[in-house]
This record gives C-alpha cells, sequence and structure tokens, in this order.
C-alpha cells in the first residue's frame, strides 16, 4: 500500500509517519485484502489537531475519517478508531464485492468545474448570465454497480456521487436525501 502522510503547516516527524504506517495499514489489512493508497493529513485548529484520512481500496471504495484531540497522536488514533469502525461496518459487502471483482475498478476521466455565484448586471437586464470557472479539476468516474455506489456513498460521507452504471455503461448518481434515505438518479430509465 502506498502512504502519503504530510501535514498542513505542521512538521511530521519519521517516529509519527512509521505509527500511522503500522496502525493504519494494520486496520486496513483486516477488513480489506488489497488497500491501493492511503492519504493522510495532519493539521492544526486552534488549540486542536486535526487527522484525515482517506483509503482508496482495489473495491473503488474510498472510506474517509477524521480525528480531533490535543495531541497528534491521539488525534490520528481518534481517525484510526472511526476507519476501523466504518471498514468493519462494510467488511461483508467489502469481501463480498472484492470477491467478485478480480480486476480493480476501472475509473473513466471527466471535468469537474468550481463555478463563482454570479451577480445580475444592473444596466444591462438582457445580457446572458455567463459563470465564471474559477477552478477546472480532472474527476474520476468509477465504473461500478448501483450497490458499490451507495456504500461508497455511505463509507466517503458525500452528498452524492457520479459513477458509470456496470449494468449499462450509463452515467448514473447517487444522493443522500434530506430524509436520509438514498436517492438514484437513471436517465436512462426516464420515459
Amino acid at each position: 500500500m502506498r502512504y502519503q502522510i504530510s501535514g498542513k503547516q505542521i512538521d511530521i516527524g519519521e517516529a509519527l509517519q512509521t505509527h500511522v504506517k503500522a496502525e493504519l495499514g494494520e486496520v486496513v489489512e483486516k477488513y480489506a485484502q488489497r488497500p491501493t493508497e492511503a492519504v493522510i493529513v495532519f493539521s492544526k485548529s486552534a488549540h486542536e489537531f486535526v487527522c484525515e484520512a482517506v483509503v482508496h481500496l482495489s473495491t473503488g471504495l474510498t472510506a474517509q475519517a477524521k480525528g480531533h484531540a490535543t495531541e497528534i497522536y491521539a488525534a490520528f488514533e481518534s481517525c484510526r478508531e472511526k476507519m476501523d469502525k466504518q471498514l468493519r461496518r462494510y467488511k461483508r459487502r467489502i469481501r463480498n464485492h472484492h470477491q467478485n471483482r478480480p480486476a480493480p475498478v476501472e475509473f473513466g476521466a471527466g471535468s469537474a468545474y468550481i463555478l463563482a455565484p454570479t451577480e445580475e448586471p444592473e444596466d444591462d437586464i438582457n445580457e446572458p448570465l455567463q459563470p465564471i470557472i474559477i477552478a477546472e479539476m480532472e474527476a474520476k468516474i468509477p465504473s461500478i454497480t448501483v450497490g458499490e455506489a451507495v456504500m461508497q456513498l455511505e463509507l466517503s460521507g458525500q452528498n452524492f456521487l457520479v459513477f458509470r452504471n456496470e449494468g449499462h455503461a450509463g452515467v448514473n448518481v447517487v444522493y443522500r436525501r434530506t430524509d436520509g434515505n438514498i436517492g438514484w438518479i437513471d436517465p436512462r430509465n426516464s420515459k
């Protein structure tokens, strides 16, 4: 597994890096046999240290956890415990998808844009509103099943996930509804 351990305006020593690799590696290996990458970022927020970890699995899933504490090692331990709990909760589903998928998930390329809020022009009402692009990034779009997409959404804690449906190769979206349920948008099914 490849580790990327960094600190935002914090010096991360070798001892902490070794500790993170050993502890996080143990947790991830227990629940997922083929992890590919782990990104761990330490930062400081007021008097607390913050540890954010993102683990990418070969099944296409991404698990995220965040921990806070007044000590940097305690912040990592809090993050590690949350990651452990998350992976333990989804262990059976992760292993089932892992056995059905001999090769890693394929990712397609996509573009992601961040648009600045637009203001209505005061002088010319007929002028069309053109949003200003303030950031342009490449996005990875996984080719997975709907069940895997829902699990990925739950593991990542995001509000939505765009994916290519393995069943018909169409682009789909799963999203978290305000009532707590998960919604699924499949443009192919709209008649």
